[in-house]
């Protein structure tokens, strides 16, 4: 934490704004993860900004919009404090288990319109496409991103779950600010390719389920009884069977580690993440969920916890131990995965 009780700051991509080295995804404010609680959720809002978290990362497609329609009262009061993080690209439909991707111009324009009018302001501070149709050429999506803040309606551009490759195509066309994908102890693809290219572009790596969808808390001893059935993650393959229970058993050094502390296993999952910025060389900004002020405070006290070489030495395995994709199988289906 700073002198002012807050958490640190870090450059949002190459000359953005500062930031709050971890940020708040919003995700489970209106769907995915069991009951709601919208009371509860403003008053997680105003206790993350008194924090100094001030990236708030919401999309369209959660919630059906539902999720941008929330945050719109805060933002109106906070819009001079904040940065405004949402997404396009998935399109839902009736059909609770479709999920088509769009990229083509006319629906990114479309798009972001709806996103203003739902958010209640007159520019997205980091537009991100959610993710990427490959048959519609990036140059001529990403073009049409550029387009939005040539027009003033929105300043910086992210993408989501792409490649190295695909990072230095779109960086080629329009500067991208940040990148975010699935980053934590239990999911370390983004390793391979897109983070050294994002390390080398001056693009911000923005890990979504830091806490590996709340697994890495330790929660979850048997996730088949700990969940709602209206949970997604009761369907996630790392939460089901004889996975769950092969997960739960790699937390051993996590806990370890946290007791030594006298920090929580999640505490340590973040350190680990806000961590991946000193050895990969790039600014990371976290964006841990959650909808109760008692867990958002717990997570940003992570950022005051440094991890010794043999504690990340410790917890370097696990990744490749992990039984269970990140998620189902859904090659049948037009779908896209968040």
């Amino acid at each position: 934490m700073s002198d002012t009780g807050k958490i640190a700051t870090a450059e949002l991509g190459t000359g953005g704004p500062q930031v709050g080295v971890q940020g708040l995804g919003c995700m489970g404010i209106s769907e995915f993860y069991g009951d709601t609680d919208e009371e509860a959720a403003r008053d997680t809002l105003e206790a993350a900004l008194e924090a100094g978290v001030t990236l708030f990362d919401t999309a369209d497609v959660y919630g059906r919009g539902a999720n941008e329609s929330f945050l719109a009262p805060f933002v109106g009061a906070h819009r001079d404090q904040i940065t405004l993080a949402t997404k396009f690209a998935i399109e839902r439909t009736d059909d609770p288990h479709y999920r088509g991707v769009r990229n083509d111009p006319a629906y990114i324009r479309a798009a972001v319109e709806a996103s203003l009018r739902r958010l209640g302001t007159d520019v997205i501070d980091l537009y991100y496409m959610h993710r990427r149709d490959p048959l519609v050429p990036f140059a001529e999506s990403v073009g049409a991103m550029a387009e939005l803040v040539r027009q003033g309606k929105v300043r910086q551009l992210g993408l989501s779950e792409v490649t190295g490759a695909e990072l230095r195509e779109a960086h080629a066309v329009h500067p991208i600010a940040a990148l975010q994908s699935e980053w934590s102890l239990f999911s370390r693809d983004v390793e391979r390719s897109a983070v050294p290219a994002a390390a080398e572009l001056g693009v911000t790596l923005v890990p979504y389920s830091p806490l590996g969808r709340g697994f890495l808390t330790g929660a979850f001893a048997d996730a088949a009884k700990d969940l709602a059935k209206d949970d997604f993650r009761a369907h996630q393959p790392r939460f089901t069977g004889e996975n769950a229970k092969t997960n739960a058993a790699l937390l051993e050094p996590v806990h370890k580690i946290a007791a030594a502390h006298g920090a929580t296993a999640a505490q340590v999952a973040l350190a680990w993440v806000q961590q991946r910025s000193q050895v990969h060389g790039l600014t990371v900004v976290p964006i841990p969920g959650t909808r109760r002020r008692s867990r958002l405070l717990e997570n940003v006290g992570a950022t005051r916890l440094t991890l010794t070489e043999q504690e990340l030495r410790s917890l370097e395995p696990i990744a490749a131990r992990v039984a269970g994709d990140r998620y189902p199988d859904m090659s049948s289906t037009a779908t896209a995965r968040e």
